[in-house]
């Protein structure tokens, strides 16, 4: 998903401003470029670009004085009520598991700029975050912002008792400073130097009842949700709205049906919106199994049929097949030679 292409409400930036002015940076300096007031930042009715918020978050990296630990610090701030209908329906969700459906069926609705996806192996459910493609200071920044406010999220519609089996970086312990700034925050001893950026919890904790569960408040706020969607779908793209609804991918891959219901429209239509961007809803379903077939088979120890069934096929045969047409090599020979650093190439080629 390219997060350039969407609109936000401003709510982002007053708190990477309000960050700043705790450090005794102007917000005028903050602002610089971006062709925003202070007075724009408490409009309701305004909506800003990822862009601009971008450029204020540069100019807080060049300005701060606390760079290594800035993204944390911030990430903290984003409780739900900074993000509206979207944080109000993740508190009035009747489980966690209703909740993380309303938070991947809406994520363009946050301000979040690392690509986030789930990953369930069975027992725990790993909350996984892809980088954003800038320059590494502001890649790091995004990351450990989007992180912390991800786990500040959890916290606050889950409870304080809530807690991490795991939390782990691709950057190298050596790379990172402040690592007890880490711990203190999410509350475990990170994994540094692995193979993704992850939040990891029990699985089992997604059946748990919320505190403030509200059967009507919940569907008003989705509802609202997807209008609001509806009116900036249009600079997003069809195909990125698909490629983020098949992340969620809790237990299965959604079908045609349940996809255009996601998109509250017909199975025609959305068959039509998708070829007019040169695509399928079958070639995006393909490309997504690929790529989550190959982060399975090297990120976890499930079985083969378990990832068949994870990904939505009949059986571990059918898996294997349809793997070996899209990169050439059979799922258990992949496994066993996961050096082959060609095999998303192969299956980006073979698709």
């Amino acid at each position: 998903m390219n997060f350039l292409d969407l609109t936000r409400s401003p709510a982002s930036i007053a708190l990477l401003v309000q960050c700043g002015k705790d450090e005794g940076i102007d917000s005028a300096d903050l602002l610089l470029g971006c062709k925003l007031s202070d007075q724009h930042l408490n409009n309701p009715n305004i909506e800003v670009s990822a862009a601009q918020e971008i450029r204020v978050a540069q100019n807080l990296l060049r300005l701060s004085q606390s760079k290594s630990q800035l993204g944390l610090k911030l990430g903290q701030r984003y409780k739900p009520s900074v993000y509206g209908m979207w944080g109000f329906g993740l508190i009035s969700s009747a489980t966690v598991e209703d909740a993380m459906r309303h938070a991947m069926r809406f994520l363009p609705l946050t301000f979040i700029f690392s690509t986030i996806r789930f990953r369930n192996d069975g027992e725990l459910l790993h909350l996984q975050f892809d980088e954003a493609n800038f320059n590494d200071d502001l890649k790091k920044f995004l990351l450990h912002r989007d992180m912390s406010a991800a786990f500040v999220l959890l916290k606050s519609i889950i409870g304080e008792d809530f807690s991490l089996q795991q939390m782990t970086l691709r950057q190298a312990a050596h790379e990172v400073m402040h690592k007890s700034e880490f711990e203190k925050l999410f509350e475990i001893v990170p994994s540094f130097g692995a193979h993704s950026n992850s939040l990891v919890f029990s699985a089992q904790i997604i059946k748990k009842p919320l505190p403030l569960a509200n059967p009507t408040a919940a569907n008003m706020c989705d509802q609202l949700c997807a209008e609001l969607l509806e009116k900036r779908r249009s600079k997003l793209g069809t195909t990125a709205i698909v490629k983020q609804y098949l992340g969620m991918n809790f237990y299965q891959i959604p079908r045609l049906k349940e996809m255009a219901n996601l998109f509250n429209t017909s199975e025609r239509t959305l068959k039509r919106m998708l070829a007019s961007e040169n695509t399928s809803f079958r070639q995006l379903v393909k490309e997504f199994q690929c790529t989550e077939a190959i982060d399975y088979l090297t990120n976890s120890h499930l079985k083969i049929s378990e990832i068949a069934t994870q990904l939505g096929f009949s059986d571990a045969s059918s898996f294997s097949q349809s793997f070996k047409r899209w990169t050439g090599i059979a799922p258990i020979n992949f496994r066993e030679a996961l050096g082959d650093e060609q095999a998303d190439e192969q299956c980006d080629e073979n698709l």
